[in-house]
Order: structure tokens, then sequence, then C-alpha cells
């Protein structure tokens, strides 16, 4: 039988993380350690943010409560499928957070305890990734732009929506300036208004911009696949895939946008079993894809990079570059290396939160 403990956790930026929603000076997130009759621990982290996530962020320690005496009934999984079968029986899909995190738990817990979420070779993973510069003022995205090239990233991605569309615009003319060659991807996290959103994709065109995330609020199927059929740049999709569940909603969705990519988060998305599925549909669509962690601290990061390296067929940049951006992260082996995320020979992880 199965024991759970849940370890809050804050975590402290480096600098005011800022989107188009708001600033965020730190985060919460709960760390649930999954336990066997032996005393072996699993552990999984539940991390979402206020006001992007679906969940309410206050009523979580409650569910977590519950899930406490819940998981008391359940057997030690051996198989993957179990696990999905227990965290898809205890969470209601309305927490995707929560599902993610105890999906990770139960599967750290099956492979022995030692991180080792999906994989056992982690000196093998090499994924590519982009730089992810963060919305503020001009100095400082011209700051962080300037530094992403110095690390020797090949793929740059932008937040935008927050700045006078006009800086923005200049931002990104004198970033691709300095290449020809460099992959620019922007998130407008739904920031542009839908009587304007196709006259600035028109305008942001002109610098070769390789996609687009959410450049509307979600919840506008009309405005939606207007964009997706008339845009100058491809579409991302990614809050937009919040809540949908069923399958055929999965298709009927994408059958009728049409976008060009979707962005997976598995914390944000319904964890690993719900984001495999997303992959399947986006393949039998033809749509391509790629994995972005959701700010998660190291322990979920490393879930989430093993996850995407399960797919190396995929050679779209992943969005995996988050494990540097808080003062107080779990000590952990993930490297940051010329724009790959690895992992160094030393598998030692610190436990700073107990």
């Amino acid at each position: 039988m199965l024991s759970l403990e849940v370890k809050p956790y804050l975590l402290d930026f480096k600098f005011s993380a800022r989107t188009s929603r708001g600033k965020m000076e730190n985060r919460k997130v709960w760390f649930l350690e999954v336990r066997d009759e032996y005393g072996k621990c699993g552990i999984g982290e539940v991390a979402p943010i206020h006001r992007l996530s679906p969940e309410d962020v206050e009523g979580i320690p409650d569910i977590l409560e519950r899930l406490k005496k819940e998981i008391e009934n359940c057997p030690v999984p051996q198989t993957e499928d179990e696990v999905y079968a227990i965290v898809s029986k205890l969470v209601s899909p309305n927490c995707p957070s929560i599902r993610f995190a105890l999906e990770m738990a139960l599967l750290d817990l099956m492979n022995g305890a030692d991180k080792l979420i999906f994989r056992k070779d982690l000196q093998r993973i090499k994924i590519p990734i982009n730089g992810l510069v963060w919305m503020g003022d001009e100095a400082f995205m011209k700051e962080q732009i300037k530094q992403k090239l110095d690390d020797g990233f090949s793929c740059i991605k932008l937040k935008v929506g927050s700045l006078d569309f006009d800086i923005e615009l200049e931002l990104i003319k004198s970033l691709r300036k300095m290449s020809d060659d460099l992959i620019i991807r922007l998130d407008a996290n739904g920031a542009f208004q839908t009587e304007d959103v196709l006259f600035k994709i028109r305008d942001l065109s002109k610098y070769h911009i390789h996609s687009i995330e959410q450049p509307i609020m979600p919840m506008q199927p009309e405005a939606m696949e207007l964009v997706c059929s008339r845009s100058e740049i491809p579409i991302a999709l990614d809050e937009e895939l919040i809540g949908i569940e069923n399958s055929r909603d999965r298709v009927d969705m994408l059958q009728e946008l049409k976008p060009q990519y979707l962005v997976l988060k598995p914390t944000l998305h319904g964890g690993f079993n719900s984001v495999k599925e997303w992959i399947d549909l986006a393949e039998m669509h033809g749509i391509s894809w790629w994995i972005t962690s959701y700010l998660e601290s190291n322990l979920g990061l490393n879930a989430i990079a093993q996850f995407a390296s399960l797919y190396p067929e995929n050679k779209e940049f992943h969005g995996l570059g988050t494990g540097g951006l808080y003062h107080n992260n779990i000590t952990s082996p993930i490297v940051i290396d010329q724009g790959f995320f690895t992992y160094a020979k030393s598998s030692v992880w610190g436990y700073e939160y107990t």
C-alpha cells in the first residue's frame, strides 16, 4: 500500500518574471512524496501558476489532503499503464498539475526512486532547446538576448505583448539583423486583440519568425480558426488546449482550427498520459509539436525532459531551459550547454525543500 506526504515550497525568481498577464516574484509549489510499505519514496511536483492554470490554486492544499487518504487504498503500480489508471481514478482532469505530480511520483517510485522517471541512461540525453527571453523593459530584453546568443542558443523565444508594439518590433528587427539563421519564436500568451492580430502578425512576419504561440486569448474558436488560416506566421496553440479532455473534442478542435504547431506542457495539459494522446493526435493530423516546461523546479523539469527524450525523431527545439530561474532551486545534475539540455556525469540531487 501507498502513503503520501505533502511538502509546500516557495520558489524565488532571480528577477520579476513577467508575461502579458502580470509579474511573478515567486511561486508556490508542492512536492508529493509517495512511499511504499518499505519506505521507498517517489517525488512529484505540483506547480500551477495563478491566473494561468485552470486550477483554483488556493484550493490545492485541500485536494492534496483528500488525496492523502485516498491513495492509501491503492497498490504499488508495476507498469506505466497502472500508474495512469491510479491517477485517473484519484485526480480529476480539472487538476492537471496534480495529475502530472502524481504520475511523476508514482513513475519515480516504480523505477527505483532515483529520479529516473522514464530513462536510466541520462548521460545519453541531449535535447535541443530554445533560449527564453522574458518580457521587461527594452534594456532588460536586450541584455537577455545578448546573453542567450553568447550562450550558444540557435533558437530564441521571446515573450511579446507587454511593451509598446513598435518597441517589440524594433527588438525583433535588431535580433534578426544579428543572424539570418537564428530561429526566432514568439509567445504572446493571448496578448493581441482579435481586431488587429493579423495586422500585427503581418508586421512581425517581415523578420522570418518561426512561429507565434497563442496570439489571442483562448476560447474564441471562430477568431482562432481565422487566425490559423490567414496568419503569415505559423500558429502554435498552448493555452487553447487547456481543459479539452475528451478525445473526440480534441480531434474536433484540431480539425476546426488547423494549427501548425502544438506546445505541450505536462503540468498544464493534464500530465504525461494526456500529453501522449495530444502527440498521437497531432501526428495523425500532420501537426508538429514540442514539449515545454511550466516553470517547475529542477525536479519537475527533470521528469519533463526525460519524457521529451522518448521522442528522438522529433527535431523541434523544446522549451526546457528554465532551471536557472530561481535562487533556491533544487540542486540537480541538469546542465544547459550551447543550447542543449543535458546531464552532468554526477547524479547528485539536493533536498533543500525538506
